[in-house]
């Protein structure tokens, strides 16, 4: 379920992405209210402005709800997320076999050669 809705969202995203950069900006309209041939258009003069806004508004709150919805779900899963809830291993043992005590005087060290 998390990953298909993961799929959702960024199917969402890279559409409203794309919805955003071929829209004009306000600017432009002032060009296409004194007749520069967009009243031929599919939508006509005006029609095509309103439906990228709708769906730039519709993907939008899908957009909203997806991201809400992943955070709501990857919230409720039970993993360990702290460093401190980590249980630690116990202090590795020392042999029986090996000597428990260190020895009195450190090995002889030879003296270096003064050069």
């Amino acid at each position: 379920m998390h990953t298909v809705l993961l799929i959702v969202h960024m199917v969402i995203a890279v559409a409203l992405i794309s919805l955003v950069l071929i829209q004009r900006g306000k600017g432009a309209d002032m060009g296409a209210a004194f007749g520069s041939g967009s009243s031929g258009t599919l939508f006509g003069a005006r029609g095509s402005a309103s439906f990228l806004t709708r769906t730039t508004a519709v993907l939008a709150t899908l957009f909203f709800i997806t991201s809400l919805s992943l955070a709501f779900m990857f919230n409720q899963k039970s993993e360990v997320k702290s460093v401190t809830d980590i249980v630690t291993p116990a202090a590795p043992t020392v042999p029986s076999d090996l000597p428990q005590s260190l020895p009195a005087q450190p090995a002889e060290v030879p003296a270096l050669p003064n050069q």
